[in-house]
């Protein structure tokens, strides 16, 4: 029988019992209590209906509640739907009505939504309620723990038995979870996990950071939460809001992971971002750390360069590469990208992770029903990156259209997925991303792309981030600028012509003519970083942006 991710807990409950699995405040878990309650949960989940292929809704933020649940719920053989709640109500409601889950685990705040806007409204029929439970019934994890009581579930997980693979086929037998994507570039796709791509993730993960048990970490992100669990570190849960990490109190982060001696974090670009800006004017250090984890979206050269200096000589700042349908693909340490060539287009997001395969095809925005070599773009040359390997996910929930956009079918059934990234390898084999593929600018002197041509403006001191967009039709577009000014600079007369001074020196961006600043750019939820470059692209259209340079 295939064992579920929930198996890595019942050994870390043999091998190191007293070790605190959750600290939450002012409340802690050691591994061997954690384990009791995931085998008690699980019983009562499969005696209350939760049987094995059930899809769950959960909506329950960070806690010894959330690991436990979780775990019990894989146990269960239950099929997860994990969505971000803060992607906002009404794509909450159309990401739960694709989903359809027969069930639905979350805090009260959470259930009081779902009757209030009518999520999921026609499949759920059990209710589980994390804290307490009001009028809409159902069962406290209280209630589960009693009608699990007398019962036992191993860990060896229940659902049917499938094949083991080392790559993911079109035919996938069955699926753990539905992980929607953050829907920063498009509306939210459910992207279907295995049981076999959680162990992979895993392993790689545990392998690549060199990961051992007992050591402190301090997860800003839920599912990385659960690897740290999973791999036996001790999770320091932050109090903070999970959808807004840029919001995080700097202060109370440094203070976690001094108090405990944490040796990881992960946080979004956007919480390094913050946290690294309060280490500079405050003086504050952080020794413990043995390594720091960003991805999302791209980390800048400043943000690195401002942790490096909270963090040990030796400490590294790692930047995967990957996405929700396919993590991890490539990474890259603060020590290897100091040492890059400079003036490379794009950001270099390292080697292809082991175990994993990247490639980079020409650029289309058709589907492509078969692999192929004569896909592949020349040396050198700017295109999508394509991935095959263990943690590619083989389909989207119920989105067929978007399954045919994203993925290839190769040899022997095998599933290649389009990152939508465009992005080009190094002669070293290094991986350089380029912007998404949706964001390229082509103009009717050639294509633009979003991250080199921005290096080129935020070079400016005065400059925090910068957004190329465009607007017009595909091969006749007008490219614009979009600035975001560092905190605390005003505008000065001078300033849009010394950005059109810096891109007229550059091949790439010397046609770029149109300079628009902007108060604070719209970013994703998930991570806080990534730029709306479609909302920016609209709002330029709609300010008809021909010969404006400022926007209030």
């Amino acid at each position: 029988m295939l064992k579920d991710i929930s198996s890595l807990i019942a050994e870390l409950a043999v091998s190191i019992p007293d070790r605190p699995a959750v600290i939450d405040g002012e409340k802690t878990i050691n591994f061997r209590d954690l384990e009791a309650d995931i085998a008690l949960l699980a019983a009562g989940l499969a005696r209350a209906g939760i049987k094995p292929g059930l899809r769950v809704a959960l909506l329950v933020p960070p806690s010894i509640e959330f690991v436990a649940l979780t775990f019990a719920l894989f146990r269960a053989g239950a099929v997860l739907v994990l969505i971000d709640p803060g992607i906002g109500a009404a794509n909450m409601r159309s990401c739960l009505d694709e989903a359809a889950p027969e069930a639905f685990a979350g805090i009260p705040k959470a259930h009081a939504a779902r009757l209030l806007l009518g999520w999921a409204r026609k499949s759920v029929r059990i209710n589980i309620t994390v804290g307490k439970r009001w009028f809409w019934g159902g069962y406290t994890l209280e209630d589960l723990r009693k009608k699990g009581t007398g019962y036992f579930i191993s860990p060896d997980n229940i659902i049917p038995e499938a094949a083991s693979a080392p790559e993911n086929k079109v035919a996938c037998p069955h699926y753990s979870a539905v992980l929607f994507t953050s829907g920063s570039t498009g509306a939210p796709k459910g992207a279907v996990y295995t049981q076999e791509m959680f162990a992979a993730q895993a392993r790689m993960l545990k392998e690549y950071f060199r990961i051992e048990p007992g050591y402190c970490s301090v997860p800003t992100f839920p599912s990385f939460a659960l690897f740290d669990v999973a791999l036996g570190l001790t999770i320091v849960v932050p109090k903070m809001d999970f959808t807004r990490p840029a919001a995080a109190d700097p202060a109370m982060l440094s203070g976690l992971m001094n108090k405990h001696k944490a040796v990881q974090l992960f946080g979004s670009p956007a919480l390094l971002d913050t946290l690294s800006r309060y280490g500079e004017r405050t003086g504050t250090q952080m020794p413990s750390l043995t390594r720091v984890i960003s991805c999302g979206a791209p980390v800048s050269a400043a943000v690195i360069a401002r942790m490096k200096k909270m963090l040990p000589a030796e400490t590294q700042i790692f930047t995967p590469y990957g996405a929700t349908e396919a993590l991890p693909v490539a990474c890259i340490s603060s020590g290897e990208l100091a040492g890059l060539k400079p003036g490379q287009p794009g950001t270099c997001v390292g080697r292809t992770w082991e175990g994993m395969e990247t490639f980079i095809i020409r650029i289309t925005d058709a589907p492509i029903a078969e692999w192929s070599d004569e896909l592949l773009a020349g040396n050198g040359e700017i295109g999508e990156i394509t991935v095959k390997g263990p943690v590619v996910s083989p389909e989207y929930f119920s989105r067929a259209d978007g399954t045919a956009l994203a993925k290839i079918r190769g040899p022997g059934g095998v599933i290649y997925h389009r990152m939508g990234d465009a992005g080009w390898k190094d002669a070293d084999g290094r991986l350089w991303f380029c912007g998404r593929k949706s964001h390229r600018v082509t103009t009717p002197e050639g294509t633009l792309f979003t991250i080199p041509c921005e290096a080129v403006f935020n070079a400016h001191p005065d400059v925090r981030r910068t957004a190329l967009v465009g607007t017009g039709p595909a091969g006749g577009q007008t490219p614009a600028l979009f600035v975001e000014l560092e905190k605390g600079v005003a505008r000065r007369a001078a300033l849009t012509g010394e950005l059109l001074a810096l891109g007229a020196a550059h091949d790439s961006t010397r046609n770029i003519k149109t300079i628009l600043y902007h108060p604070g750019f719209p970013v994703d939820i998930r991570h806080n970083a990534k730029i709306s470059r479609e909302k920016l692209a609209a709002l330029a259209a709609q300010r008809q942006i021909a010969g404006e340079s400022q926007l209030t």
